[in-house]
């Protein structure tokens, strides 16, 4: 179970980071035997945002892209399942050109990036991955017509270049790139999304519980709750701050109220998409306990519908 919670967060992650640049699609339909493509993502023709703040996985946006990540170390069966992915992609191409009576380049046919905690020696050679001279360590291509590479994500180095990359990671890998991310000025780019994900994980984690829960899953919900608490109390600092420049007398408590307003309309904006203001302004009359009761309840909504029915549960 709790891998499907970690695949989910790869695709929200790749998802919210790369979409400033480009079209994503996650996950995104190929032909032929049904199968998902985590990610496509095809970079906007212009672009106006500044995707190098993005560090290596910036660089492997700059053009039509596949990525495929794994929480667990990707098997010979599933890279075989990419490339087959990435394959009928390129099919798809190639035949939307001939109707069109154009040629399509190579280089426009996308790049695939199977992004991997680990990977072995054996796996690594079977498909003929290679390092190159003037790539980052932990990248290995496979040959040329592939236009594919395995990014084994523990062997990247720790520097901020990789540092969007070894979030997807397991482990101590994760866990100092966590460390890193909490590091970073907050109004830095990035930053608060790619925490609000990460809470979003943390609690997804902690409801779904059972005994056979992973051990390095029981240390990751303990190093974000801290995060996650601090995160809130600056949220109702925030709350507190709105309250006092307009001139509210109601001080604390309505700050702490306004705090938690904020934290959970961004959540049910990440979780459901925007809401229309009527839906706001039923969220902004809950009163405090109501607002936390929300924010465990949020995890399970998909839709607006979910919102609505539980609005109307408490009411």
């Amino acid at each position: 179970m709790t891998r499907f919670i970690h695949d989910q967060f790869a695709k929200d992650y790749l998802e919210e980071l790369l979409k400033p640049y480009g079209k994503v699609e996650a996950p995104s339909h190929v032909s032929g035997e049904v199968r998902e493509i985590d990610v496509l993502f095809t970079p906007f023709p212009e672009q106006k945002a500044d995707i190098a703040s993005l560090g290596l996985l910036g660089k492997l946006a700059t053009t039509l892209a596949i990525f495929e990540p794994f929480r667990n170390p990707a098997s010979t069966e599933e890279i075989c399942d990419c490339l087959l992915k990435s394959l009928e992609v390129r099919g798809a191409l190639k035949r939307e050109a001939k109707r069109n009576a154009t040629k399509i380049a190579e280089s426009n046919f996308p790049k695939l990036w199977i992004l991997t905690p680990t990977a072995s020696k054996k796996l690594l050679s079977g498909f003929h991955g290679t390092l190159e001279s003037d790539s980052l360590p932990g990248i290995y291509y496979l040959p040329e017509s592939f236009r594919a590479a395995i990014i084994v994500i523990h062997q990247l180095s720790p520097v901020p270049e990789t540092l969007w990359l070894r979030l997807l990671g397991r482990g101590t890998v994760q866990k100092r790139a966590i460390d890193e991310l909490a590091a970073l000025p907050s109004n830095q780019p990035y930053v608060k999304i790619t925490l609000e994900l990460l809470y979003n994980l943390q609690q997804n984690l902690r409801i779904n519980q059972s005994p056979e829960i992973e051990a390095e899953d029981r240390e990751l919900i303990m190093r974000l709750a801290p995060l996650y608490q601090q995160e809130r109390e600056l949220a109702r600092q925030e709350g507190l701050q709105q309250g006092l420049q307009q001139g509210l007398q109601q001080g604390e408590q309505r700050g702490l109220q306004q705090g938690e307003q904020l934290l959970i309309i961004r959540q049910l904006n990440r979780r459901i998409g925007t809401m229309d203001s009527s839906l706001i302004q039923q969220v902004q009359k809950l009163p405090v306990a109501q607002l936390e009761e929300l924010g465990e309840a949020l995890l399970d909504f998909t839709s607006v519908t979910d919102l609505q029915t539980w609005l109307q549960s408490v009411n």
